[in-house]
């Protein structure tokens, strides 16, 4: 991005944010991000305050997703491609800051529509968001001692979100209905992989979750959290966010592709006792192991088809982006967990 695109950037904030002549927005700069938003670094600055501020923004390329089938193979739907509204995530972060869960405040967000697109402004929370450095910087050694129960504390507070005040918006099916939904990405992708319909298969034949059906972040890990030297200090990216059952994020934070490389099983930073107990002291109801275990299973076939979707993101000219094709050609990860998990689960 150009210096006169980032000043236009820059006056389209202000405009969102209507500011009065003696605040303006200095420091603009641009994050490391995920494959679908742009994350930008702000402040709003006078003669006598600075306020920390995070722009979210999807960008405009990702429009063409809704139009990248054809009529022979329609596309995964857009939640599967492009997550919810950021509307809608600002809905979750307030009830997710009432609930008590640690996020950032919503300061404003515009529609697609607007000069700026569709995006998000937020308080910035200080903390780390990088795994590598989360998992292996000293300074963190405390802060991971606590963080597994602190992700459990967090997850509890979350599922206690009464289901009747989340956004319609959100996905809502049930268990048959999901895996429903995976088989149609599967044959989407015209079944590439033999490892992720015999995954599919083992799932199909476990009975319903016992766990609740509860708000689920959706994509609760390292990279998504903001951690500090004592801890937990965010939860960032609600875009997948659904209702689902509560196993569901906690199995998705213990998938070995969400590990980063760390020796722990939860995150790479803590132990499955660690985390349960944190989810219990918050009221939540927790899963027995092999549940556990399923919802990593799933976690991991889940991601299997996430790289699929980049993969064809990529092959189809929608977004060229090194990132998509990067992700893409991690597919075969995906089965090699795939087939760990199912011998450990004797499916």
């Amino acid at each position: 991005m150009t210096d006169s695109d980032t000043d236009t950037l820059a006056a389209q904030l202000a405009g969102l944010l209507d500011l009065t002549a003696d605040r303006q927005v200095t420091s603009l700069r641009r994050l490391s991000g995920g494959a679908n938003m742009e994350t930008w670094s702000f402040d709003l600055s006078s003669d006598d305050r600075r306020q920390a501020l995070i722009l979210r923004r999807r960008p405009a390329g990702l429009a063409a997703m809704d139009d990248h089938s054809n009529p022979e193979k329609p596309a995964p739907n857009a939640a599967t491609l492009q997550g919810l509204s950021l509307t809608v995530e600002a809905q979750l972060l307030r009830l997710a800051r009432q609930a008590g869960v640690p996020v950032p405040t919503v300061v404003a967000t515009s529609s697609a529509q607007d000069s700026l697109g569709e995006a998000l402004v937020m308080t910035r929370l200080d903390g780390e968001a990088l795994p590598q450095r989360i998992l292996r910087d000293a300074r963190f050694d405390a802060g991971r001692e606590r963080l597994a129960f602190q992700c459990g504390e967090a997850l509890g507070k979350l599922h206690a979100v009464a289901l009747e005040d989340c956004p319609g918006e959100l996905r809502d099916c049930s268990w048959e209905e999901d895996l429903n939904r995976l088989q149609g990405l599967c044959d989407h992708f015209g079944n590439p992989s033999a490892v992720h319909q015999l995954a599919l298969e083992a799932l199909r034949r476990q009975p319903e979750p016992a766990t609740a059906r509860v708000l689920c972040h959706g994509d609760f890990r390292l990279g998504n959290l903001l951690v500090g030297e004592d801890g937990l200090h965010g939860v960032l990216d609600w875009e997948l966010a659904h209702i689902g059952y509560a196993g569901e994020d906690l199995g998705y934070l213990c998938a070995n592709v969400w590990r980063f490389g760390g020796a722990q099983p939860v995150g790479g930073f803590g132990a499955y006792r660690q985390l349960l107990d944190g989810y219990r002291s918050a009221g939540g109801i927790a899963p027995d192991m092999r549940e556990l275990k399923l919802f990593e299973l799933y976690a991991a076939l889940g991601w299997g088809l996430v790289c699929l979707t980049m993969l064809e993101l990529h092959e189809t000219g929608v977004d060229k982006g090194l990132e998509r094709a990067a992700v893409g050609r991690r597919l075969s990860e995906s089965e090699i967990d795939l087939l760990l998990l199912l011998e450990e689960l004797q499916l």
